[in-house]
């Protein structure tokens, strides 16, 4: 384990039910509390799903860092003007959007290093004013992307498709190499890409798969997630190391 206590990563939070009696929790799973232990430093700080009750000025004056976590709960349609989404097929968690949207757009006013994975890269697009395809299987010509429904863990987070980086991009720059073998456990993508993003990386079908921010700081989002094989995938770490260099370079 690396030492850098002193630097608090926040984490976001989902609503979550847990238990007997389907309690609401706020969780983010261990596999991004590991990556900051293990490879980012700092303290993992998990920042509630509590919607506008969320004191987002106190966050962002004590964050070092922010790193948006996937999640099984979609982007709420009502924030990019989309269609209503059947809750049976797409869960939606607004109360975290209404915390997570404004956060990102204040961390990158402030120049605070963003992470965002998976549904953190759609936050991103859309708190930027970009917006969402809902289901991408069931766009012509797009692959299934969506989580496959295998207990096997190995299986379920493997690696599912290739993807093709930017010749000579930033995140080609980090990760050393210009296609990657990657796992996929996501319904949405990007549409429409928002203002001040750049496209780091696309599926074979053309979808989105990476961003890096047009101005100055550290701003990624991939849509794969390097959490679950950092500690084996030299790609994936090398996400986080570059995350944990950034907070580093300005705190």
């Amino acid at each position: 384990m690396i030492s850098r206590s002193s630097k608090l990563i926040g984490i976001s939070c989902c609503r979550k039910l847990f238990g007997v009696f389907g309690m609401v929790n706020h969780a983010a799973s261990d596999t991004y509390i590991r990556a900051v232990d293990l490879v980012v430093g700092g303290m993992p700080l998990l920042i509630p799903a509590n919607g506008d009750r969320a004191h987002i000025d106190t966050l962002l004056e004590r964050l070092d860092g922010l790193i948006l976590t996937g999640s099984r709960s979609n982007v709420a349609a009502v924030f990019y003007g989309g269609p209503p989404q059947p809750p049976e097929d797409a869960p939606e968690d607004p109360e975290r959007d209404l915390v997570t949207l404004p956060l990102v757009r204040g961390a990158i006013e402030r120049g605070l290093p963003v992470l965002a994975i998976c549904r953190g890269l759609q936050e991103l697009n859309v708190a930027l004013g970009g917006t969402l395809h809902q289901r991408l299987q069931d766009l012509p010509g797009k692959i299934d992307h969506s989580t496959p429904m295998q207990p096997h863990a190995p299986v379920r987070t493997g690696k599912a498709h290739h993807v093709v980086l930017r010749s000579g991009g930033r995140l080609a720059q980090i990760v050393k190499s210009e296609s990657l073998s990657v796992n996929s456990l996501h319904n949405q993508g990007i549409d429409r890409l928002a203002p001040g993003l750049l496209v780091e990386a696309r599926a074979t079908d053309g979808t989105i798969e990476a961003v890096t921010g047009t101005a100055a700081g550290y701003l990624v989002g991939v849509q794969w997630h390097p959490e679950y094989d950092f500690e084996h995938d030299a790609a994936s770490r090398r996400i986080f190391e570059s995350f944990g260099a950034a907070v580093d370079k300005t705190s």
